[in-house]
């Protein structure tokens, strides 16, 4: 199945000049959606994952669906203020700015195994900011898995020293 045809392309949105590449049609489609989480799956297969890390929102799908396919649990990364209990968080830079993201204390520990999971790969800075905050907790970040890249964006190269796949490439 040719997976970027269940995509629906908006021009114009958010704003002019962007091309934005809705998951929406996709996740829709129970085999389409079938398919992309199996292709995640597959590219951790044997790569002993003790979790995935879905970045909010997009990425608690997928990687809720990958975690589940893969038999291992699923750990949210959100914005501060969203998660219960006592949270670890990590601050990093944007163009104009900087944001922040926590994870809950001791949902990981030193020598696991873990897998970032999300729908698109643009500039990588969020994703990279994922990485540094399960590794501050001692885990291994083993591979970041996206359905889609923004290629023209270059976040794989802010992300070179990770196993990074992602199921379907654009140019903005």
């Amino acid at each position: 199945m040719d997976l970027k045809s269940k995509i629906r392309v908006i021009e114009g949105f958010p704003k002019e000049g962007i091309s934005f590449k809705d998951i929406t049609t996709l996740i829709s489609d129970g085999e389409a959606f079938r398919q992309a989480v199996n292709l995640m799956k597959k590219n951790l297969e044997n790569k002993n994952i003790d979790y995935i890390v879905g970045p909010e929102a997009r990425g608690f799908v997928f990687g809720s669906a990958v975690a589940y396919a893969l038999n291992v649990g699923f750990i949210p990364v959100r914005k501060p203020g969203k998660l219960p209990g006592e949270t670890v968080s990590f601050e990093y830079s944007l163009e104009y700015g900087t944001d922040k993201l926590e994870i809950c204390k001791n949902a990981l520990k030193s020598g696991d195994r873990v897998a970032i999971v999300d729908d698109l790969l643009a500039t990588g800075g969020t994703i990279n900011a994922c990485a540094k905050l399960i590794e501050s907790q001692g885990a291994e970040v083993v591979s970041m898995q996206f359905l889609m890249e923004l290629t023209d964006l270059n976040g794989r190269e802010k992300n070179k020293e990770y196993q990074v796949d992602s199921i379907l490439e654009y140019n903005i």
